[in-house]
């Protein structure tokens, strides 16, 4: 990293962490309010003991109403081939299969990582996962994909979205009503510097994938994507541009077979030569409006936000503040039962740790962030999702001394 880029970095994460120790005491005084219905019902996804696992290195969730899909790797015995297990829920994350591994029959070195993390997608009984493995230089590599035709209980290999071996990583994907799955990703395939943002769609569950072209040849480097399918048919691409490192739309109304950006969400302005590793969060509500949480690090701006669009993307309201007295980083965000709820992690004294807030106004206003994750532990990288009536929120949890633990809970 350039000595001037690496000065940057190091100047925002020392004022994330200043604003963070500014505001500590009024959350570590117990200012946060207890505000959203009845306590977080803590749940058991996995017991990584049982299976003989360590530490969590990556998850991915996703919900069809009460029926929730999971994935994750975890640290085992082996350091380059950890487990990776997929599980479902049929009651909305309150009790979960035994996990399949898969593993033992992709046996390509892993490089998935929170922040770079296993994607899953599922239609009815097909089931897709992508993780990224390693390639010719260390730490970077292609995607892989694996696929299953029996609601998880068999698995098999997929198709790789380019059919090479370039690196790939920074993936999202996502299945729409017809039953096709929509991969997103960064690759530098020009070799010129600069990563782009791609796409491609499969209509066989991953076995083949077609219409893969280029979303914006220019984007940030290390950001996570969101890919969603809207209610309206379009489909969604929530990315961090290159200039200025504002988060842009681009959208489909066509399947994935031509792209538009739509707009910028959170006009910010930030230019930053570097990446903030963080991306944003979509969803839609039960008035089709869209929803999303951006961060930015621009001067006497840097936060998280929450934007709305009533116009299919179009247009976006004026970003609102969330997280007052603290640092919110990591986020994501789910819509349902006419109700908004968003987790984060942000960074204080004793740690990183894991807030909840809700909105019943369609994101008008807030309630003050809860605590969610354990008080002694560090947690982070959160994640949410609408269940029916309920939302199950997952994130990472790590004890002093001990190893990174996937902690789970409903939220009623």
């Amino acid at each position: 990293m350039p000595l001037g880029r690496l000065f940057r970095t190091a100047a925002l994460l020392s004022a994330a962490v200043l604003t963070a120790c500014d505001n500590a005491s009024e959350r570590d005084a117990g200012g946060v309010a207890n505000v959203i219905g009845t306590a977080p019902e803590p749940v058991q996804i996995v017991d990584f003991a049982a299976l003989g696992l360590q530490g969590l290195r990556s998850f991915d969730v996703q919900a069809n109403g009460a029926k929730v899909h999971a994935a994750f790797i975890a640290d085992g015995g082996d350091p380059r081939q950890p487990y990776i297990g997929y599980l479902h829920s049929e009651d909305g994350g309150r009790h979960w299969s035994a996990p399949v591994a898969l593993a033992g029959q992709f046996q390509r070195p892993v490089e998935s990582k929170t922040g770079n993390d296993i994607q899953v997608a599922a239609s009815g009984d097909n089931v897709v996962l992508v993780w990224q493995v390693s390639g010719e230089i260390p730490g970077m590599g292609p995607l892989f994909v694996a696929r299953s035709a029996d609601g998880g209980q068999s698995w098999h290999a997929g198709a790789n979205p380019t059919g090479s071996d370039i690196d790939q990583s920074h993936h999202d994907l996502a299945a729409d009503a017809a039953g096709r799955f929509h991969l997103v990703w960064l690759d530098d395939r020009d070799e010129n510097g600069y990563q782009g943002v791609r796409y491609a769609r499969s209509d066989d569950t991953g076995l083949h994938w077609q219409a893969a072209q280029s979303v914006d040849d220019s984007s940030c480097s290390c950001c996570w994507n969101r890919i969603a399918a809207a209610p309206d048919g379009k489909i969604d691409i929530l990315y961090r541009d290159m200039e200025p490192r504002d988060m842009a739309l681009a959208q489909s109304a066509d399947t994935g077979i031509s792209w538009q950006r739509a707009a910028t969400v959170g006009g910010f302005g930030w230019k930053f030569d570097g990446c903030p590793h963080n991306g944003g969060s979509l969803a839609y509500a039960d008035d089709a409006s869209r929803h999303a949480l951006v961060w930015t690090g621009a001067d006497q701006q840097v936060g998280l936000y929450h934007l709305q669009s009533a116009d299919g993307g179009a247009s976006w309201s004026a970003p609102h503040r969330l997280g007052d007295g603290m640092s919110p980083f990591h986020a994501d965000l789910a819509a349902g039962a006419e109700r908004l709820l968003a987790v984060w992690d942000a960074l204080g004294p004793a740690g990183s740790k894991v807030y909840l807030a809700e909105s019943a106004d369609h994101g008008a206003s807030w309630t003050p962030g809860r605590l969610l994750s354990a008080p002694a532990a560090s947690a982070g990288f959160p994640r949410i999702v609408a269940t029916g009536q309920d939302w199950l929120a997952l994130w990472y949890e790590q004890q002093p001394g001990a190893a990174k633990q996937w902690r789970a809970a409903l939220i009623h």
